[in-house]
């Protein structure tokens, strides 16, 4: 098994394979923290990997955290049944993965978000780290892999337009083939009937 295969066996149930001294430890030095933090190299490496991480120079890794739980509303005091109040059980439309990386976006303006994933979370907060790119720095327009990023205007704000992996599977177009018609190239040239 490769390192890669064992660092996701373990993350796929963290509550399970990670001591919960060392989880609430990490947790509590996290909240500690900036809201941004930049950090030296990912928690995981197989996520980081999987959605396009190298450790190489223009590349900048941010650790975010951002609330926990759906939009609670206040009691509004009208003549009408208690469960139509409408308090609980109301969601964004936008997950808080893609708040994250909206937010981290405007943190930092010269860079554009590439992707992000999930690290971790306790009863208020939920963790991201975010991976960067400097689209002016040399070594990112010298990358066959990375040089996309600094082409044109075209790929400014990536995370505000739903460009990345949580912005569109926030926009329905994680679905291809059979059933995803009136999803491309996007919900509003198909009157949002595609949702």
């Amino acid at each position: 098994m490769s390192l890669n295969q064992y660092v996701r066996n373990v993350w796929k149930q963290p509550k399970a394979n990670i001591p919960s001294r060392y989880r609430i430890d990490r947790m509590a030095s996290w909240r500690r923290e900036p809201v941004f933090q930049r950090i030296d190299k990912p928690t995981r490496i197989d996520a980081a990997r999987r959605v396009g991480y190298k450790a190489k120079q223009g590349v900048v890794l941010v650790r975010t955290r951002i609330r926990r739980g759906g939009l609670r509303k206040g009691k509004i005091h009208m003549k009408r049944k208690p469960s139509k109040s409408g308090i609980t059980k109301i969601t964004m439309a936008k997950s808080t993965q893609r708040i994250a990386e909206e937010r981290a976006s405007k943190r930092y303006p010269n860079l554009e978000v590439l992707n992000s994933y999930w690290v971790g979370e306790d009863g208020k907060n939920k963790f991201f780290e975010i991976i960067m790119l400097d689209p002016h720095h040399p070594v990112i327009k010298a990358d066959k892999k990375y040089n996309w990023i600094s082409s044109g205007n075209s790929h400014k704000g990536r995370a505000e337009r739903g460009k990345t992996s949580a912005g569109k599977r926030g926009r329905g177009l994680h679905n291809k083939g059979k059933g995803a018609e009136k999803l491309r190239p996007s919900l509003k040239a198909n009157k949002n009937r595609g949702k």
